[in-house]
């Protein structure tokens, strides 16, 4: 398994495509100042750091979920917890770069 990979960044392009074709929901885990700088629309706006504090009301919404942040590190984190917490997830990565890939 490459640091790509284990980073939860290896063949983003097709998971995304699929992730999106099962109804996923874009979770964007920057501070809500940045995510007001830009943001993908229709994204929900919960930040790392409160991100575990969430995670039941983000089972309720019963969908597979791709995380971004600014570059990907934080959104690599947010899908580990949530993974770990029985939640389909996904890293989409840095946000923009995500909205180019929708």
């Amino acid at each position: 398994m490459g640091l790509l990979s284990m980073l939860g960044l290896g063949g983003k392009s097709e998971s995304v495509k699929e992730y999106i074709e099962k109804g996923a929901v874009i979770i964007d885990v920057r501070t809500p100042g940045e995510y007001q700088g830009g943001h993908i629309k229709g994204s929900k706006n919960i930040p790392l750091n409160t991100i575990s504090l969430k995670v039941n009301e983000i089972k309720k919404l019963g969908k597979p979920v791709i995380a971004c942040c600014a570059s990907g590190m934080r959104s690599g984190q947010a899908a580990s917890i949530l993974k770990n917490n029985g939640i389909d997830a996904m890293n989409g990565g840095g946000w923009s770069s995500l909205q180019n890939k929708l």
